[in-house]
């Protein structure tokens, strides 16, 4: 076998139609040694001889795609310093674009013995974990180009790749559960009838299934568990593990594309798979610990975890940062995606203890030309102290708004002194992000996501039902702000039923009228249910899966929905890119302004109406005539005006419409009671009647002599 130097950059396994370079980062390695594997799991070790600025490498002519490899890095085992060598475990490529396997939980795959944790286990781990994989990069893009949609025109979905696919019944079987299943016709045209804009896909970097999971005939379902941050997860390939996933996944990509979908990525940088101090060494650990682990200062023997897994990634550490950006370019570049959301983002903002703004990883995304272009999205908390930043980060980024979950489901419950609260985030929550300089589509709205109760069991339970995970109910949120509408649980109760499928819609309609961008959780729109569990994480199987098999009132929530998208597409008024002005002075009178608010009785809003902790009910103008921002040709932009009347009070309420100047004549479009049929005409002044829980939203006529 020839060995030549090589370069040490860039790191990981990189390809040229030739051979192969390879180049791995370790500041504390005395030797590192690459490990090529056969098929038949013969080993053949190379010694990296080459050494520049701690990077080992070395070029292989005859390494081609297809080639697993790993690493052995010898060097320190000195616990209480920081220090995990161990040659005895193979090592994953943090740089790795395929990884193939999984580990099974083997006592080899840890550094010290069970029964003994002061004694080392130098036990060979090969055969019980993963392996990289050389991938040819080539594939052919044809005329693929982002959507590159504006955040105000877009409708994101939150999506599992297994979850979405898996009971499709126009999914060949073989596709279901992957990258190809979720570029399938069905479900491209399932996400485009739906008026989708941006995919978001929950984790799909290489991750792991947890060995106490699998020991309860569990899996680690959401994949918040990464090991690999360049390799796309091989358990949602169908055409083999070999690399050939990574193409599999680009032709995902390029297929959302077509249908003008982007594809946003749901990415853990806060954390690895390795865990904390009794966790396995697949990779990082051994391979340079202390550069890419935040340790407790005073004892270097356990790490800093203010993400509840038992680790948290150096963000001091240059090369952990270089990895970070490596990765966000990779996908963005080579795997085209358009947009990433940062799972527990405040980890990554912590240079010391506290949450710093400023930090050297916002600094760094500031000013990359590439990874600054596209969606950056902050999960923004974590469980650390000072953890909770929503809308602490800066202009460049937006933020899922816990807020906005919080205050909308509270409302539509009946919580007393929501009024208030919900008319900010109704129209962008500029009390969290106006101070900053951004706009309404700093806020991603959403009221359900991956992590707690689907809309449907939100308004069917009120506690949580976690039994199947095996730890005793205890897991997940237990204050869900949720509300069972009388009973627990399914029931035949038809009022119950009635009620719970009028707050669906409630939900749904708040979320699609709010300014902002809003983010629907894949399955609300056909009352998808978990049965009352709200942390399906390690549920791979159909309590977590989208059942497409729907009845008469999944099917009626679905063509709901699809009205909502299109009521939003079709009114610029409901996707505003700047904050509502209030009514202007001239001459000692009030012109009509951007946004008016109304009592039910037609009267302006006062601050004893804001302040009163029972009210339930408000009716909301939006100026279509009204709108600041241009258009993107520059011309301005006019629509019609929307009146939007919201009544959370148990009982019906007369909601009398304001007078002519708003409108001469209004027409009904959507009544989340089903009680009023769509394009109803109502002049001024008119009295309409909401029913209980209920929102009807009217739309001006601008042929107003008619």
């Amino acid at each position: 076998m020839q060995i030549w130097p090589g370069r040490p950059y860039p790191l990981g396994a990189t390809f040229d139609g030739s051979g192969t370079n390879f180049a791995l980062f370790s500041q504390v390695a005395d030797e590192v040694e690459l490990c090529l594997l056969d098929d038949d799991g013969t080993e053949t070790r190379i010694q990296l001889t080459e050494v520049d600025a701690h990077v080992w490498h070395a070029y292989l002519p005859g390494a081609q795609p297809g080639q697993r490899y790993g690493f052995r890095v010898h060097g320190p085992y000195d616990p209480p310093a920081g220090h995990r060598c161990d040659p005895s475990k193979l090592l994953l490529d943090p740089y790795a674009k395929a990884i193939d396997g999984q580990i099974d939980g083997d006592a080899s795959l840890f550094s010290y013995d069970f029964d003994d944790h002061e004694q080392r286990n130098t036990e060979d781990s090969l055969g019980h974990t993963m392996t990289s994989v050389v991938i040819n990069p080539y594939f052919d893009w044809g005329y693929d180009r982002p959507p590159a949609l504006d955040y105000h025109d877009s409708v994101i979905y939150e999506a599992h790749v297994k979850g979405l696919t898996q009971l499709h019944p126009a999914v060949p079987e073989e596709l279901r559960g992957t990258y190809a299943g979720m570029a399938h016709p069905a479900i491209v045209e399932h996400l485009t009838e739906l008026g989708i804009t941006a995919l978001e896909l929950m984790p799909v970097h290489q991750f792991v299934h947890d060995p106490h999971l699998q020991e309860k005939g569990l899996n680690n379902y959401w994949g918040y568990n990464t090991i690999g941050f360049f390799a796309p997860h091989n358990g949602y390939a169908a055409y083999g593990t070999r690399g050939e996933q990574v193409t599999e996944f680009k032709t995902l990509v390029k297929a959302m594309h077509e249908a003008g979908i982007e594809v946003i990525l749901d990415v853990v940088y806060n954390h690895t798979a390795e865990g904390n101090h009794m966790g396995p060494t697949l990779s990082f650990r051994g391979i340079d610990n202390t550069s890419y682990y935040r340790l407790v200062d005073d004892d270097r023997a356990h790490y800093f975890d203010t993400t509840g897994t038992g680790n948290s990634l150096l963000m001091r550490s240059p090369h952990t940062l270089q990895m970070i950006m490596d990765s966000l370019r990779y996908w963005i570049e080579e795997m085209h995606v358009d947009g990433f959301r940062f799972d527990l983002a405040s980890t990554l903002a912590r240079e010391l203890h506290e949450v710093d703004r400023l930090s050297s990883f916002f600094d760094i995304i500031q000013q990359d030309p590439v990874i600054s272009q596209v969606k950056l999205i902050a999960e923004p908390w974590d469980i650390g102290e000072g953890g909770y930043q929503v809308g602490g980060f800066p202009p460049l980024w937006t933020e899922w708004n816990g807020q906005y979950r919080d205050t909308v489901r509270d409302f539509w419950r009946g919580e007393p002194a929501t009024l208030g609260e919900f008319a900010s985030r109704l129209t962008g929550s500029s009390d969290l992000y106006e101070h900053t300089g951004r706009r309404p589509v700093a806020s991603i709205n959403f009221v359900t996501a991956h992590d707690g109760f689907t809309l449907r069991d939100l308004v069917s339970y009120n506690e949580k039902h976690n039994e199947a995970n095996g730890e005793g109910n205890a897991d997940g949120e237990s204050h869900n702000r949720s509300w069972n509408c009388g009973a627990e649980g399914p029931t035949t109760d038809p009022k119950v039923n009635r009620l719970r499928a009028r707050q669906q819609r409630n939900f749904l309609t708040t979320l699609l009228i709010s300014q902002g961008v809003p983010m629907i959780a894949h399955g609300d729109e056909m009352g998808r249910s978990q049965q009352g569990n709200n942390n399906v994480y390690c549920q791979d199987n159909e309590l977590s899966w989208v059942d497409w098999d729907l009845g008469d009132e999944q099917a009626e929530l679905l063509e709901f929905t699809r009205k909502l998208v299109r009521l939003r597409a079709d009114h610029p008024v409901l996707r505003r890119r700047r904050f509502f002005a209030g009514a202007a002075e001239h001459g000692g009178e009030s012109e009509i302004g951007e946004i008016e608010w109304f009592t039910p009785e037609a009267q302006d809003m006062s601050d004893e109406d804001w302040a009163d902790d029972h009210a339930r009910a408000v009716m909301v103008f939006l100026n279509g005539q009204a709108i600041p921002e241009p258009d993107a040709r520059g011309e301005r932009i006019v629509d019609d005006s929307v009146l939007l009347l919201l009544n959370a009070d148990p009982a019906a309420r007369k909601f009398t419409l304001p007078g002519a100047d708003y409108g001469a004549r209004w027409s009904v479009v959507l009544d989340t009671s089903s009680r009023r049929s769509s394009g109803s005409a109502v002049r001024a002044g008119a009295t309409v009647t909401v029913q209980d829980r209920s929102v009807v939203v009217l739309l001006s006529a601008r042929d107003t002599e008619q």
